[in-house]
């Protein structure tokens, strides 16, 4: 079965998947990131350094690693989508969708016509993309059932650092605020029947979030663990 097909339904199906985030523009990294055993690496085109040029050699880096590329695209617009799918992305996950209809169209911009209004020509295509909208804000939050009913959407992904900036609280699960709307976000999750993505802090914060429901869960990123393992290293090292 092609690693696409492989992957697009063990994620449809719920099945726990373990990533990373990179936004250091390097195919070297991200085959690293691949290699430690992955599903998925997130190639962070909205904050990180790569651009669209650097797309066929990063995601072909992490096919060759064994995981699948996936983009966090700059914006929830048709050209970013086509891009990042164009240039060897198998799903995207798309920031800055507050609304229902804000997802209707990014649905159609993953597909071809008739379902979607994609354009065809891409020679890094791949067949059959998912799509996950971000839950990050609180308007997001306020039409998920709307969101989660659009079909093209195959689920969501949270953002926990921009949901409470937009809820007002602390970036903790445990957080009064912060923590209610995420179980509320996996149970309509779960009521649909598709999968939650989280980005999590580290492993053990994933592992909270997986046990609470989550089935896509990025556990690390590139340039916290360079800075992490630098640090504690140096730290070890001092008198």
């Amino acid at each position: 079965m092609p690693a696409l097909a492989t992957f697009r339904s063990r994620l449809i199906a719920r099945e726990p998947l373990y990533g990373a985030w990179s936004v250091i523009p390097s195919a070297l990294s991200v085959r690293l990131l691949a290699a430690a055993g992955l599903d998925y690496v997130v190639i962070d085109l909205q904050h990180g350094g790569a651009a669209e040029a650097d797309l066929p050699a990063m995601t072909s880096a992490i096919r060759l690693a064994g995981a699948t590329p996936v983009a966090r695209v700059r914006h929830a617009s048709t050209a970013d989508i086509g891009r990042a799918l164009d240039l060897g992305c198998e799903g995207v996950i798309v920031p800055n969708v507050d609304s229902a209809d804000q997802a209707r169209q990014v649905a159609g911009a993953i597909r071809y016509p008739p379902a979607g209004y994609r354009s065809a020509g891409g020679v890094l295509a791949g067949a059959d993309p998912f799509c996950l909208v971000m839950a990050e804000s609180a308007g997001a939050v306020g039409e998920l059932d709307a969101t989660l009913a659009i079909d093209g959407v195959d689920g969501l992904y949270v953002g926990p650092r921009d949901l409470s900036f937009s809820l007002g609280c602390e970036p903790d699960p445990d957080d009064a605020v912060l923590g209610p709307v995420l179980e509320r976000i996996w149970a309509a999750c779960a009521a649909a029947g598709k999968p939650a993505g989280v980005h999590a802090t580290d492993g053990a914060v994933a592992r909270r979030y997986r046990d609470a429901g989550s089935t896509l869960l990025t556990v690390a990123d590139d340039a916290g663990a360079i800075a992490r393992h630098t640090a504690a290293q140096l730290g070890r090292a001092r008198p």
